[in-house]
């Protein structure tokens, strides 16, 4: 224990007390410039052990992964395009790519579309009230996607006739109403559907939150004069509340997109990419890790930036409209 407190008040000392450090010998050697040159220098030596650093940690990272994609298992021969034809010739690479189509098209529409009833319908309830259901609602956020998966994991136990009672919940309410159990992870293919499930329970209480804020930040004004002339709640919110607040559901639409497109933990937790349930993200781990195939880990890595990359572009342009019109 007093080794380990140790090396937390060592890495405090060094890495507080070091950028600290730097940056004041770094102010103190461009003030002995002349007033010019240290006016253009200064905001480059401030900004260049991030820029040192990301270059380091994720520039470079980038380009290697970039070059790796080209070469053999082992990373040195030059192979070409021959990982990426492997990737779309082989079965396993066609499903994951499937799959995460399907991941990226589901469970942000769904995670979304609840959010935004549940932020419309927080909107209507008392203060107090609706901080306690937002709370609620948000809760699963805190969680981890591995603590998340674990949880499922109960929800969705099953056990063979002849392996003692069911202990999954679903199994459970299941059986009670006169059905057989059913191995809800080995069902193809809406296994996946089960686990795109746990993802949507993540993240609806994010949408609903960023949503809710959007919503209250309408002006009253506009409401009312819709209520005035007739609008019924229904129309008000189809004519006037969500195109006042489309930007806001796009830069969540894509936020949750691309941490989508992104996801390992809850497939390799829940079923190791079995049973049809493989894709790009957990292949990429498995070429890496357990195949020790380089090249094609590589390529799946590069696939899946390649396929991010245009919604983060959206992003920032979301936000940069966002930016323009306040």
């Amino acid at each position: 224990m007093n080794s380990q407190l140790a090396q937390v008040l060592t890495a405090l000392v060094v890495g507080v007390g070091g950028i600290w450090l730097l940056y004041w010998v770094a102010d103190r050697l461009v003030n002995l410039l002349p007033v010019r040159a240290a006016a253009a220098v200064r905001p480059w030596v401030f900004v260049g052990p991030a820029l040192l650093l990301l270059t380091v940690y994720l520039v470079y990272p980038a380009i290697n992964t970039i070059v790796l994609s080209f070469r053999d298992r082992q990373g040195r021969g030059w192979v070409g395009f021959d990982n990426y034809a492997d990737i779309f010739g082989d079965a396993n690479g066609r499903l994951a790519i499937r799959n995460s189509v399907a991941w990226v098209i589901v469970v942000p529409v769904l995670a979304v579309a609840i959010g935004l009833a549940f932020a419309v319908l927080a909107d209507r309830l008392g203060r107090r009230t609706e901080a306690a259901a937002k709370s609620v609602i948000f809760l699963p956020m805190a969680i981890s996607f591995v603590g998340a998966s674990i949880v499922w994991r109960f929800i969705y136990n099953f056990r063979p006739e002849g392996f003692g009672e069911q202990t999954g919940l679903l199994n459970a309410v299941w059986q009670g109403l006169g059905n057989d159990p059913v191995a809800w992870l080995l069902s193809e293919p809406w296994n996946n559907l089960y686990l795109m499930v746990i993802m949507i329970w993540l993240y609806t209480g994010f949408a609903m939150v960023v949503l809710s804020s959007a919503i209250k930040s309408l002006p009253v004004e506009v409401l009312e004069a819709a209520r005035v002339d007739g609008a019924s709640e229904w129309q008000l919110f189809w004519r006037i509340v969500l195109p006042m607040i489309s930007s806001t559901v796009m830069v969540v639409l894509t936020t949750i997109l691309i941490i989508v497109w992104k996801v390992f933990d809850i497939v390799f937790v829940m079923t190791g990419g079995e049973f049809g349930t493989t894709i790009v993200a957990e292949r990429m781990i498995t070429e890496f890790f357990t195949f020790r195939n380089q090249g094609r880990g590589a390529a799946f890595a590069v696939l899946l930036f390649v396929a991010v990359l245009p919604f983060m572009a959206l992003n920032i342009r979301r936000f940069r409209a966002q930016e323009e019109m306040r």
